[in-house]
């Protein structure tokens, strides 16, 4: 009887012991993930505006460019042709960022009223992370402006017109890959897919431009 009873309380405590062992177990796989863990969205607000400005300077300036090109061999219209696209539009880009983030800021203030009456304390630390309209505007200005330079820079010091398209085209694509890895990386995204769209949105866009300027230059016998 004895034994029997020591057996029965044996294995009592081993079955006690087994639910305990699998807490630990499911907290330790809970806890794992969090070590790496990282939020990609912090970087979203600026990201956009860099990415999207920087590709949008190249792919208009050099479209524009070599829109142009298409039916006048003259580099000084070229460049200013290309020069104009630039600070149009660095300045549209800006424009149009900060009175985005401003609507953005202002819908997420509208929120933050009505969900946190109560608790004006809390006021400062949501302020801090609201978007920054000024900031959004100027990096949408800096980043238009730094890939809409490209192009000016590779067509300004080459005469014969078919190799200026040409070297604005190579720039304008390597520039375009560029751009879209470091997006990519930045952003936690695919590099492969993410450089491809880019490249090959910009080669449609110069392609567009291109062809559809000739066009209307060789019907009408536009002369610039």
């Amino acid at each position: 009887m004895a034994a029997s009873q020591t057996l029965q309380l044996s294995s009592l405590n081993n079955v006690e012991i087994l639910p305990i062992q699998v807490i630990d177990i499911e907290e330790n796989k809970i806890q794992e993930p969090a070590v790496d863990e990282f939020d990609y969205s912090q970087r979203g607000q600026w990201l956009r505006a860099a990415v999207l400005g920087a590709n949008d300077g190249l792919v208009s300036v050099a479209s524009l460019m070599m829109g142009v090109a298409s039916v006048k061999n003259d580099i000084k219209a070229v460049m200013v042709a290309g020069f104009a696209g630039l600070v149009a539009g660095a300045c549209s880009m800006a424009i149009g960022e900060f009175v985005s983030v401003c609507t953005q800021r202002d819908v997420e203030i509208s929120q933050m009223k009505r969900e946190k009456r109560e608790r004006s304390f809390e006021s400062d630390e949501n302020d801090e992370k609201l978007p920054n309209p000024g900031q959004a505007a100027v990096a949408s200005a800096l980043a238009f402006a730094v890939g809409a330079v490209l192009p000016l820079l590779a067509a300004a010091f080459i005469k014969q017109p078919k190799v200026r398209m040409a070297v604005v085209f190579v720039v304008a694509s390597v520039a375009l890959v560029a751009f879209g890895v470091v997006g990519a990386l930045l952003g936690g995204t695919p590099v492969v897919k993410s450089s491809a769209r880019v490249l090959v949105g910009g080669w449609m866009a110069m392609g567009t431009t291109f062809g559809l300027t000739k066009l209307i230059g060789i019907d009408h016998e536009m002369q610039i």
